[in-house]
């Protein structure tokens, strides 16, 4: 008989712990912070060029943003990386970036085992936006599902009126 208790008292703690795994499983997914290759595009280097068209449409319909939780600028990345929706927090910048569209040079780096994020600098035809890419480009920690409270600094990448590049 104190066996037959035993089991069932077993068999209840079972059940117990496996409708607690459900509830943990959907909680907000962990941060997790990786050194990854950060470029940046704009629309003279976007494909097509001139556009800031996006394969992934999220929360813009076309790339954008601020850099705010709530309104993150575009990415691009291989989206065996990361998953389209997925957004990042790049601490250099101090901005919430959000993954919206693909990257060549993302694809093929992320099938060689490299991390490489390509982040949207702005929608402007002016030259100037590619040297400001270039000063920007380096490798860098980004928080892969970072929390919503981070700093943020909602200076454009690029200003597309002053043709200034942002200065970390």
């Amino acid at each position: 008989m104190k066996s037959k208790l035993l089991v069932a008292l077993l068999g209840i703690g079972l059940l117990i712990v496996a409708g607690a795994a459900p509830a943990q499983a959907a909680a907000t997914p962990h941060s997790t912070t990786y050194t990854m290759y950060v470029t940046l595009y704009g629309a003279l280097d976007n494909d097509p060029p001139g556009s800031a068209d996006i394969a992934y449409p999220q929360i813009h319909s076309q790339a954008g943003g601020v850099g705010t939780y709530s309104n993150p600028v575009t990415f691009a990345t291989s989206s065996s990386e990361l998953a389209p929706g997925t957004r990042v927090y790049y601490s250099y910048l101090k901005k919430y970036f959000i993954m919206e569209d693909s990257c060549a040079a993302c694809i093929s780096d992320w099938n060689s085992g490299k991390r490489h994020i390509d982040l949207w600098a702005g929608n402007s035809t002016n030259s100037a936006i590619l040297s400001c890419e270039d000063k920007l480009t380096r490798s860098g920690s980004v928080i892969v599902n970072p929390a919503s409270n981070l700093t943020v600094d909602t200076t454009p990448i690029f200003n597309t009126s002053t043709h200034k590049c942002y200065s970390p």
